[in-house]
C-alpha cells in the first residue's frame, strides 16, 4: 500500500485500506449471478451497512486528515477547478440482457 499524500495522514490510510479490502472480499461473492435482483439489491444494502459498520468511521478520518492536507498544500483551487471543467456524471444505465 502506497503512503498518503500527507505522511500524517499515513497510518489513516493503511488502517481504511486494509478494512476496505477486506470487505471488498466479501462484496465480491460469487453468489450472486444468478440471484433475483431484489435479492442482489438487498445484498449490496446490507454490504453497504456493513462497510459503514466496519469501515466508515476510519473512512471519515482518513478524508478529514487529507482535506486538512489539501488545504495546507494549497490544492484545493486545482481540484475545485477540475471538477468544474470535467464534472463527474452519472454512470449510464446497464443494458437488458440478451436472451439467448
Amino acid at each position: 500500500m502506497a503512503d498518503s499524500l500527507a505522511p500524517a495522514c499515513t497510518p489513516l490510510k493503511q488502517e481504511y485500506d486494509s478494512c476496505f479490502n477486506l470487505w471488498f472480499e466479501g462484496y465480491l461473492e460469487p453468489t450472486l449471478a444468478n440471484a433475483t435482483e431484489t435479492s442482489r439489491k438487498a445484498h449490496y444494502a446490507r454490504k453497504a451497512e456493513e462497510f459503514e459498520a466496519k469501515c466508515g468511521k476510519v473512512y471519515k478520518e482518513y478524508q478529514a486528515c487529507l482535506q486538512g492536507a489539501v488545504k495546507e498544500r494549497g490544492i484545493e483551487p486545482m481540484l475545485q477547478q477540475a471538477r468544474e471543467e470535467h464534472p463527474l456524471k452519472e454512470a449510464p444505465p446497464l443494458l437488458p440482457k440478451e436472451k439467448k
